[in-house]
């Protein structure tokens, strides 16, 4: 589960609002052990995720580097490269 959140700093362009919810629900989820709580923990489960994605979005705007920023592209290639490796096929 945690595989599925990406490093969401020093990219360019900048990591979407899309991407940092989508990390605070993986975190959210593997933390409560539920991908899909039950209505009496829905509310619970929702909030942790917006509280989660503010301090995500508060900890990316507070952090510097001197390194150049990343591409996505060649990124998502070295990430399709190391799935290849792992699981001995290539795309």
């Amino acid at each position: 589960m945690c595989r599925s959140i990406k490093t969401l700093f020093n990219f360019e362009p900048p990591a979407t609002e899309e991407e940092v919810r989508a990390a605070a629900l993986q975190f959210v989820r593997k933390l409560s052990g539920f991908n899909h709580p039950s209505k009496a923990n829905e509310a619970a489960f929702d909030r942790a995720i917006e509280d989660v994605a503010a301090v995500a979005r508060t900890l990316i705007g507070s952090l510097v580097t001197t390194a150049e920023p990343r591409d996505r592209e060649v990124e998502a290639a070295k990430a399709r490269e190391r799935t290849a490796i792992r699981f001995g096929h290539s795309h």
